[in-house]
């Protein structure tokens, strides 16, 4: 049997797979009449920010306004294409929008958790940029305010819908890989001079600002770990105390994952991978923003041969699953793919890896 080609891919993974790609905007267009969902952004300063091009392009959204009380940073960023001719609001006023229904919260992390606590208190579904702020007790408070009000919290990490990363959960969902006990992820990058101090003002290092988005696909596979083992070091030359070379243990009952992060390594976005080990076979993904699989298994499964076969995906657009996925949430068409509880051990497991408290 031959290995699953592109079309083959995209068979298997559906309309789901194709949400991490272009066709989004096509394939998850809104229903007929169904209006698009006011959404507007507080904050340009993370690096995340310019998502927003992502929610002006989709039909299921319209976008209202945006608000950044820094004035340095709301004139660098009015003339940015993301941003170009929207209305600059303040955060009161964007809240009080007629028909506001869900914000986009891309401040520094520091100001993440504040701010979605103004939006969910003022009834608004909220897009939360990683990290999930600096404390998981007002995490934890956000969440459970907005589950009490039915409200959507959507975490900003980048892989959640790669079509990759799809089609693994739906491998783990049906079986195919047998028991899993082992996980390995890695994602590095060389990060230059002035971007390292920014990242130096936050004591959890390259794990908190880049790793937290493979943290979450190995909670994601094996859940929340017995224990957490981090390893933290400063390794350049460079006096700017930034913990650039690290590297996390989970250890569950059956199974180990161990995450990599640095901010060194040169072409590291080629070796971002993600590699989930089970009995019965082994999905590896690398690299995983253009995302190519290698996938071995132990007998054939529906289409994928029994022995090992490279499994392609097409051209991978970041947010673009996550806009379309929010809104069908929002309109009442699916459940939430990522409740709050894993929201609170991705974070929880973050801080312990990175030499944080938790209970702070």
């Amino acid at each position: 049997m031959a290995a699953p080609s592109r079309r083959d891919a995209l068979t298997h993974l559906g309309t789901a797979a194709v949400l991490g790609g272009t066709a989004a905007a096509r394939a998850d267009a809104p229903k007929a009449g169904a209006k698009p969902i006011k959404i507007g952004q507080i904050g340009v300063a993370h690096a995340h920010a310019t998502k927003l091009s992502v929610y002006r392009d989709s039909p299921d959204y319209e976008v209202v306004g945006i608000v950044e009380p820094d004035e340095a940073l709301r004139k660098r960023a009015e003339n940015t294409p993301a941003y170009r001719g929207l209305k600059w609001l303040t955060r009161e006023q964007l809240l009080a929008t007629p028909g506001l229904q869900a914000v986009l919260v891309e401040t520094r992390i520091r100001d993440l958790l504040d701010n979605a606590e103004a939006c969910v208190r003022a009834g608004i579904h909220v897009h939360i940029d990683k990290p999930a702020g600096e404390s998981l007790p007002h995490l934890k408070r956000v969440l459970d305010a907005a589950t009490k009000q039915k409200l959507v919290v959507q975490m900003g990490y980048m892989y959640r819908y790669n079509p990759a990363v799809v089609l693994l959960r739906e491998f783990l969902k049906k079986g195919w890989l047998g028991e899993v006990f082992e996980v390995h992820a890695v994602m590095s990058k060389v990060v230059p001079p002035a971007q390292r101090k920014e990242h130096a003002e936050y004591p959890g290092g390259m794990m908190f600002e880049l790793g937290c988005h493979v943290l979450d696909l190995v909670v994601g596979v094996l859940g929340r770990p017995n224990e957490v083992a981090g390893f933290r070091t400063h390794a350049a030359k460079l006096e700017d105390g930034l913990l650039d070379n690290m590297l996390a243990v989970l250890s569950y009952p059956r199974a180990i994952a161990s995450v990599k992060s640095s901010a060194l390594e040169v072409e590291g976005g080629d070796r971002r991978h993600l590699v989930v080990c089970g009995t019965e076979g082994t999905f590896h993904i690398q690299p995983l923003d253009n995302p190519a699989a290698r996938v071995s298994l132990s007998q054939a499964r529906d289409g994928y041969k029994k022995g090992t076969q490279e499994v392609t995906f097409p051209k991978y657009a970041r947010y673009v699953g996550d806009a379309a996925d929010m809104a069908r949430v929002i309109r009442g068409e699916k459940p939430h793919d990522f409740p709050p509880e894993h929201d609170l051990a991705v974070q929880e497991t973050l801080l312990r890896a990175c030499g944080l408290s938790p209970k702070s």
